[in-house]
């Protein structure tokens, strides 16, 4: 049984800003240390961030992080940006190297057939219609809700799948609101343990060892538990230098953190 949601879902419209806002950080600056809470919907959208950047830096660029707004959300949202510079305690933990920014729980799980087959309808239907929509899969049973979109046909395109249960409907941001990393069963299926994706810099577990764990149980076919304390140089075995590098290599090849943030893991 899993879930998945597509880009336009308001958790998954929170989860791109926030990714789209890191990225702007790693743009600025050299291994930036971030992280960013969104919480938007009905017109208006509250961003919380803490940063290694200045104040003045980001009042520099104010403009940028309304741009992503209006671009991810649609235009004539109303934003408002809280901003606190990052801990100075916190800030010496990576003062002489590379170090885990945080305690954590972590596995990563193999993903099932049913976990790709899924993954595979989310994103032909969210080709064919990129409004809000979210997908479940329970052995044959097909779950289909997606916005902006007849029932007609989606039946057309899944005639086996329950489409659209309480009928057509328009859905977005203006329908419900998103919050950053609510949606961490469609973004990490098996894998979820503790710690969201979405929103911070590599130095943090929850974004490096997640990625790790997830990608070594793809390559081993094994599920993987691992657990680190702030302040950690290795985690299984790996310098937190490596484990960073290949978290770092494997958003870069999706295309970011803002394309990381549309599907998560899988």
């Amino acid at each position: 049984m899993i879930e998945k949601v597509n880009p336009a879902h308001p958790d998954k419209c929170a989860d791109r800003i926030a990714g789209a806002i890191v990225d702007m950080a790693y743009r600025l600056q050299e291994n930036p240390k971030i992280a960013v809470e969104v919480l938007i919907g009905h017109g208006y959208c509250n961003i919380v961030m803490e940063s290694s950047l200045s104040k003045e830096t980001v009042g520099e660029h104010l403009q940028e992080i309304y741009d992503i707004v209006d671009r991810i959300n649609g235009c004539n949202t109303a934003t408002e940006i809280v901003y606190a510079p990052q801990d100075k305690l916190l800030a010496l933990n990576q003062a002489d190297g590379v170090h885990c920014g945080d305690n954590g729980i972590f596995k990563g799980v193999p993903l099932t057939e049913e976990e790709k087959k899924l993954s595979a309808i989310a994103r032909d239907i969210y080709g064919k219609c990129q409004h809000d929509g979210k997908y479940i899969l329970d052995g044959a049973r097909l779950i289909i809700c997606q916005s902006n979109i007849s029932s007609e046909r989606l039946r057309g395109l899944y005639p086996n799948a329950e489409i659209n249960p309480l009928g057509d409907w328009t859905g977005g941001t203006d329908a419900d609101t998103g919050a950053t990393n609510r949606k961490l069963g469609s973004d990490m299926a098996s894998s979820v343990t503790g710690g969201g994706l979405h929103g911070k810099d590599l130095s943090k577990a929850d974004v490096s060892v997640n990625i790790y764990a997830f990608l070594k149980a793809q390559r081993t076919g094994r599920s993987v538990e691992l657990c680190c304390a702030i302040g950690d140089s290795e985690i299984d075995g790996k310098p937190y230098s490596e484990i960073v590098e290949e978290a770092h290599a494997y958003i870069r090849s999706v295309g970011g953190f803002e394309k990381f943030a549309e599907w998560g893991l899988f």
